[in-house]
């Protein structure tokens, strides 16, 4: 319907859904997964509001006008488990949604994906959304397994 993706895209949801790692995305940072969604701490981090997840279709979408209501179902059940795990982790005041669609809209990564941010009172989260930087592998694993450690404890 609307695309952008540039020709010979190699998606980066994608490859990490395949077993295919890189630079930004480790087999590691996935924290929850089902049958057509998936969970992983995202590579990039806003510096007072460490850790935040993206939720993506497992099959590959572009964007909000492409994906079917099922699966956009699906993403959004587990937009809600993560929210609630971020509060149980984080001990974080509440959290936020981002998704983005088309370049005019701020999408870069041209997969469908829900960011759920850990939220703090006074944090400036819309004021400091600029200060941004790439986290490492190793910081990744520290906050998917807290995460991962409230999910285990919630189903039990």
């Amino acid at each position: 319907m609307h695309r952008h993706e540039p020709p010979g895209y190699r998606c980066p949801f994608c490859d990490v859904l395949a077993g295919r790692e890189s630079e930004r995305n480790a087999l590691t940072d996935i924290v929850l997964g089902d049958l057509h969604a998936t969970a992983l701490i995202s590579p990039k981090w806003w510096e007072g509001n460490l850790g935040h997840v993206l939720v993506v279709p497992n099959e590959h979408f572009e964007n909000l006008y492409d994906i079917p209501v099922d699966r956009l179902g699906s993403v959004y059940a587990l937009v809600q488990k993560i929210a609630l795990a971020l509060r149980a982790a984080y001990a974080c005041d509440g959290t936020s949604t981002r998704q983005h669609n088309e370049p005019g809209g701020g999408q870069d990564v041209w997969h469908f994906h829900v960011h759920v941010f850990p939220r703090y009172a006074g944090d400036r989260f819309h004021e400091r959304h600029r200060e941004t930087r790439w986290a490492t592998p190793e910081e990744r694993l520290i906050y998917a397994d807290r995460l991962r450690a409230a999910l285990g404890a919630s189903t039990k």
